[in-house]
C-alpha cells in the first residue's frame, strides 16, 4: 500500500468543560497570512466549546503562535504560552523509541515473546505470554485486556477524588488485567490496551537493568536537550506555567478541576510524561529526521496495521509501533500519537516542520459505544467507562479540519513523502 505521509507535530491539551461565552474570544487584533490562519483555526476550536487553545507552529520560515479562550475558569487568565502539559499516551512514542533503539543494538528482537522476557507474568484467564511478541505489545495486536477498567470502575467525580492519590506498581496493573479474558488471539486483530505499554516498560527494565524513565532520560531527553520534558512518575504537580485541567464527568454536570492527575493510570510507561510544545517539536523532529533511530528501526516503527472501523479513529487509520497514521480528507495523512486523561488530550505528530497545538475542550464522559476499544465489548460487556490514554481525535478538531479545503493550518505547511507497505 502506498501512503503519502507527512510528519506534523501536534501536542494537544484538552480540558473537558462546558462551552465558553463569546467574551472568551481573543480580543487581540487579527494577524495576517499564516498567523491569521493559525489564529482562525484556534478560534474555531474554541468556538466548538473548547475552553482554551494554544498553538505553536514551527517552520523554516519561523515560529507562529496563537492562543484563544482562557487557561483558568476562575481567574479567566490567558492560556499559558508554551506551558507545561501532561503528555498522556504520547509517552508511548518515547517508550517505543527506546525499545527500537534496543532492537537496533541487537539486545532484543521484535519477535521475542513476552514469556521469554517476563516469564510467568502474562498468564491466566486465557492470556498467554508465549503467543504475544514485543511487536504485538508495541502495535496493540496482543489482545490483552486494558487495566484501566479495573482502576477506574465507575465514571464519576466520587471515584476520581477517592482514588486519585493511589499508585500501583506495574506488576499490580498487569495482574489486574490478567483477571480478564483476552479480546482476541495475539496477532489476529487490533485493540488499544494500555497494559501493552506497561509491559514494554517492564521489558526495558529487564533488558537494561534500568527503568524506562532512566532510559528515556539517557537516550532521548538528555541528548536532545529537552530540559522541559520529564518522567515524573507519581509526582502529581505540573510545573508552572500550565493551564488548569477540568473534567465534566456527566452531561451538564459540574466542572471538576482535574489538574491533579488520576495516578492509577497517569504514573507509568503508558502515559505519565510531562513536557512543553517546544520540547515535543524537538523530539518528533529528531525522530522524523533519523537522529534517534537507524533507518531500519524507524521504518519498522512506521510499518502499520489497519485500525478497525468504529474504534474512534477516522476511517483508514493505521497503527505502527508507537505511531499512528491518520488519513486527511484532502489526501495523504500524518504520523503521530495522541492520548487522553481526565481533563486533557495530548496528541503529537511531526514532519520536522513541527506544528503543535494544545486543545482545552468540553467533553463529558460517555458510555461504551464511543469510548471503549474494539474487543472490549465482548471481553467485558458489563461496564460503561471512559478510556483514558486511548488515542481518539476529538470531533471538534476533525470538524475544523473538514471545513478547511486545504486541511487547515495544521497540514497546509507540511511536506509529504511516499512509503510502501
Amino acid at each position: 500500500m502506498i501512503f503519502r505521509r507527512s510528519w506534523l507535530s501536534a501536542a494537544v491539551l484538552a480540558l473537558a468543560v462546558s462551552s465558553l461565552p463569546s467574551a472568551a474570544a481573543s480580543a487581540a487584533p487579527r494577524p495576517s497570512g499564516t498567523a491569521w490562519s493559525v489564529q482562525r483555526d484556534a478560534d474555531a476550536l474554541r468556538d466548538t466549546g473548547v475552553t482554551g487553545v494554544a498553538v505553536r507552529l514551527e517552520t523554516p520560515r519561523g515560529t507562529v503562535t496563537a492562543r484563544s479562550g482562557v487557561g483558568d475558569l476562575a481567574t479567566r487568565r490567558p492560556v499559558a504560552a508554551d506551558g507545561y502539559l501532561r503528555l498522556g499516551s504520547t509517552t508511548k512514542t518515547f517508550v517505543a523509541t527506546v525499545m527500537m533503539q534496543l532492537v537496533g543494538e541487537k539486545r532484543i528482537s521484535l519477535d521475542q515473546t513476552v514469556e521469554q522476557l517476563l516469564p510467568g507474568v502474562v498468564s491466566g484467564a486465557g492470556n498467554d505470554g508465549r503467543t504475544i511478541t514485543v511487536r504485538d505489545l508495541l502495535q496493540h495486536t496482543s489482545g490483552l485486556p486494558d487495566y484501566i477498567y479495573d482502576v477506574f470502575p465507575d465514571p464519576s467525580t466520587q471515584t476520581y477524588f477517592a482514588n486519585r492519590w493511589r499508585a500501583y506498581k506495574p506488576e499490580e496493573l498487569v495482574d489486574l488485567a490478567m483477571r480478564h479474558e483476552p479480546a482476541f488471539p495475539a496477532g489476529t486483530n487490533w485493540a488499544y490496551s494500555n497494559t501493552n505499554y506497561v509491559l514494554v516498560g517492564m521489558i526495558i527494565e529487564k533488558i537494561t537493568g534500568r527503568t524506562w524513565e532512566q532510559q528515556v532520560h539517557e537516550r532521548i531527553l538528555r541528548p536532545l536537550g529537552l530540559q522541559h520534558t520529564d518522567t515524573p512518575g507519581t509526582w502529581p504537580f505540573l510545573p508552572y506555567p500550565h493551564t488548569a485541567n477540568y473534567q465534566q464527568f456527566t452531561v451538564d454536570g459540574p466542572m471538576v478541576d482535574t489538574t491533579i492527575p488520576y495516578r492509577p493510570f497517569d504514573s507509568g510507561a503508558d502515559g505519565s510524561m510531562t513536557g512543553t510544545a517546544r520540547d515535543l517539536n524537538r523530539f518528533f523532529a529528531a525522530l522524523a529526521s533519523g537522529q534517534l533511530l537507524e533507518p531500519a528501526e524507524l521504518a519498522a516503527m512506521q510499518n502499520t496495521v489497519p485500525v478497525p472501523k468504529n474504534s474512534g479513529h477516522p476511517e483508514g487509520t493505521r497503527n505502527g509501533l508507537g505511531l499512528f497514521f491518520t488519513p486527511l480528507s484532502c489526501g495523504g495523512g500524518y504520523l503521530g500519537h495522541g492520548g487522553s486523561g481526565f481533563g486533557y488530550h495530548p496528541g503529537s505528530d511531526n514532519n520536522g516542520q513541527s506544528t503543535h497545538y494544545h486543545r482545552l475542550r468540553a467533553q463529558p464522559l460517555r458510555g461504551p459505544a464511543d469510548r471503549r476499544p474494539p474487543g472490549r465489548r465482548t471481553a467485558r460487556p458489563h461496564r460503561s467507562r471512559p478510556l483514558p490514554h486511548h488515542l481518539k481525535p476529538s470531533s471538534e478538531a476533525q470538524a475544523v479540519r473538514a471545513k478547511s479545503g486545504d486541511c487547515g493550518f495544521l497540514f497546509r505547511n507540511s511536506k509529504s513523502r511516499s512509503n510502501h507497505e
